[in-house]
């Protein structure tokens, strides 16, 4: 495993490939003079979870916005199903979005909304579907998440972890061709967790999903990852799966997966020398 490994894709996984669903080709990015990624080369097969991983700024959350083009690069591509979605209209990336379901860190449901109206709110706003089928609908979702008898609950009255499972129901419930997890493991007891990691990994796998994952939470990423990426300095620092990633010697993969407070990302923030700050004299 090397720390350089931003060339580009794999050719067996090209944008022409029915294997890729995403891809970033030669991304750049920030926020406003200040670059957050840099000439980032990123492919996400079909049916494949991708966790992206790394230190606090590094980017993660910033792939997920230019995926939903809630952000555009200052150059690059970013393609899904080998359409560049930044030449996309109004209504071709409406029709985008419709296809991409997003679980956000802490839920966001709406707290003035039922258990049952937060999962059917996405259907009414953009399906014609009869209430009947919507009603069905909603129960399945939440059947599949396990809450289907909390429906009548609101959010004050569940717990946080079901809060999540409830905002996973919602997410799914048009049928996402690609799911986006931004931190789904934050603020979560150990059972929580597990069971959040479980749902994760299942209906990536029952629904034919496609799932970008974006935590620091090594341990139960690295238990549903199919393919790991971790982005330092704006940059993929490394990549593969999560087995390879542990197996590493590079210095940078060691210590974020060992969780080493200091290493190549220091402890100590650049400073002047001690004695000329704290005024000792020779």
């Amino acid at each position: 495993m090397t720390a350089d490994t931003t060339s580009a894709p794999d050719s067996a996984l090209s944008p022409q490939s029915p294997d890729v669903l995403v891809e970033l080709r030669g991304v750049t990015c920030g926020y406003g003079d200040r670059v957050i990624l840099s000439d980032i080369n990123l492919v996400v097969p079909r049916g494949k979870l991708v966790a992206l991983m790394g230190t606090s700024g590094g980017g993660k959350t910033t792939v997920l916005r230019l995926i939903g083009r809630q952000l555009s690069p200052i150059k690059g591509q970013v393609l899904i199903n080998g359409v560049d979605i930044g030449t996309l209209d109004a209504a071709g990336l409406m029709a985008a979005r419709r296809r991409m379901g997003m679980l956000f860190q802490f839920g966001a449901l709406f707290t003035d909304l039922s258990v049952f109206e937060n999962v059917a709110f996405p259907l009414r706003e953009h399906t014609r579907l009869p209430e009947s089928i919507v009603r069905d609908l909603v129960l399945m979702k939440l059947n599949a998440v396990g809450l289907r008898g909390a429906r009548d609950l609101m959010p004050s009255e569940i717990s946080g972890g079901m809060s999540r499972r409830v905002a996973l129901a919602r997410a799914m419930a048009l049928d996402p061709e690609l799911m986006l997890y931004d931190e789904p493991f934050a603020g979560l007891d150990p059972i929580s967790m597990g069971v959040a990691a479980r749902l994760i990994r299942e209906l990536n796998d029952t629904m034919g999903l496609t799932s970008v994952l974006v935590s620091h939470d090594v341990d139960e990423s690295f238990l549903i990852a199919d393919h790991v990426v971790l982005l330092a300095n704006g940059r993929i620092a490394a990549q593969g799966t999560p087995a390879e990633l542990r197996a590493s010697e590079d210095p940078l993969v060691k210590q974020f997966v060992t969780a080493a407070p200091d290493g190549p990302v220091r402890f100590h923030h650049p400073a002047v020398d001690a004695g000329q700050d704290y005024g000792v004299r020779g």
